[in-house]
């Protein structure tokens, strides 16, 4: 074993320590940006029914136009 080939695999195996440590935390922990959007609608909200026409409307949709984005 070359000088060469530790360096590379202690490189190694703290990139996969790193990688791993990250994973876990967002599984465990759960920030709140993995919960919702920018404007705060959380993923996964139903779709709204549009008062004057009756058809289901994006909540993302309905906070943007009344944001005039």
């Amino acid at each position: 074993m070359t000088r060469d080939y530790i360096i590379m695999l202690a490189f190694s195996i703290l990139v996969g320590v790193i990688s791993i440590v990250s994973l876990s935390y967002i599984a465990i922990a759960q920030p709140d940006y993995l919960r919702s959007d920018r404007d705060g609608v959380p993923f996964f909200t139903p779709q709204v029914v549009n008062p004057e026409g009756g058809e289901p409307l994006d909540m993302g949709e309905l906070i943007r136009h009344y944001k005039g984005e």
